[in-house]
């Protein structure tokens, strides 16, 4: 595989790239126009996941601080109609109803840094967020969502602290109330991991988390970099994209069989945008380029990335976007909202969407 393999770390993204003979220079975009079919809207803080909350006109947005937690993020409600923006967590009265999650885990404060996020609807037909967070400690944040006028209120009400050494990166709701996170590698080892995974070697796998259960590994999920996760309808397979190993692996939840694969070029987030079709966004640049963005200060990243659609049943693969440059690069998730689909990154002061001849 190519060494000049692309990380999301910024601490240790530099020695890396020493070690190999890089250096890394990219003008960031500063304008805010539109550009080879991409709609920008600014006045973001590194919009790293998104989720549209069911029957509105509202998505959620995680606001990507730093891998290590020494930058707070926060989260963020973007209005599709007005194209504003309104950070909801932490705020300053948030809304708290705790019991949810562990029963001793206490909301976080300031250095809260929000990375993967998933919604979903509960049994009893209430709307839960998971959100992954590195500020602190590494954990696991539950909210509840409510899809109430004029905007839905976002809802603290627990958390679950992850096991020692654990580094999260993105997650999925289960029906039993538990969850399934990805774990890209030990957190107290990351030089060392991240030389393992870009030759190639296993860092990390996914966990599962029960109430009153705790944390377990799932079988058959270990592999270079575990990152995007999502599960079927039925939650009897799940989808894996393992960023180092250049591929999303279909496996079998019960014990861990891997189904089918596909080759993708560095996947990272995994959306439904239907019930045949699932969205990776994939990285296709180079290790020189993402650390460019990582030291980026203002404006955007010109990182080229896909956008890459894959049949759930045969995983036969369909590129939907292929782009580089103004007025955004460095797409960490496409979330799909009938036939617009909107982008976020990791770096960067900006989502941008476009419409596309697609199915919804």
């Amino acid at each position: 595989m190519n060494i000049l393999r692309c990380t999301l770390l910024p601490v240790y993204g530099p020695i890396l790239a020493f070690l190999i003979g890089c250096e890394s220079d990219v003008t960031p975009i500063i304008e805010c126009e539109p550009g080879d079919g991409l709609i920008p809207v600014c006045g973001f803080q590194n919009p790293e996941d998104l989720a549209q909350v069911p029957g509105s006109d509202w998505i959620i947005v995680s606001q990507f601080g730093l891998m290590d937690g020494s930058r707070p993020g926060n989260l963020a409600l973007f209005d599709l109609k007005q194209e504003t923006l309104q950070v909801v967590f932490p705020a300053e009265l948030p809304i708290i109803t705790p019991g949810w999650g562990a029963a001793d885990c206490q909301m976080p404060g300031k250095e809260f840094a929000p990375h993967g996020l998933d919604l979903a609807r509960l049994s009893d037909g209430r709307l839960r967020l998971l959100v992954v967070n590195h500020g602190g400690r590494e954990s696991v944040e539950f909210f509840e969502v409510q899809n109430v006028s004029p905007q839905p209120a976002v809802i603290w009400r627990g958390c679950v602290v992850g096991p020692e050494d654990a580094y999260f990166n993105d997650l999925v709701n289960l029906s039993d109330g538990g969850f399934l996170v990805t774990h890209m590698m030990p957190k107290s080892a990351q030089f060392s991991e991240l030389l393992k995974g870009v030759l190639g070697f296993d860092t990390g796998y996914v966990m599962r988390w029960s109430p009153g259960g705790g944390f377990t590994r799932v079988a058959g999920t270990d592999g270079p970099f575990p990152n995007g996760i999502e599960v079927s309808a039925d939650e009897k397979v799940i989808y894996l994209n393992m960023y180092m190993a250049d591929e999303v692996r279909k496996i079998r939840l019960s014990d861990g069989e891997l189904l089918a694969k596909a080759d993708v070029a560095s996947p990272d987030n995994i959306t439904w945008a239907s019930a045949e079709r699932l969205l990776v966004a994939s990285h296709t640049d180079s290790l020189i380029e993402m650390l460019a963005c990582q030291d980026l200060e203002q404006g955007a990243c010109g990182f080229s990335f896909e956008i890459v659609a894959l049949d759930p049943d045969t995983m036969e693969r369909t590129t939907v976007l292929s782009h580089r440059g103004a007025p955004m690069g460095a797409a960490t998730v496409a979330l799909q909202i009938g036939t617009r689909i909107y982008m976020g990154s990791f770096a960067g002061d900006r989502i941008v969407y476009t419409d596309l001849e697609v199915d919804p």
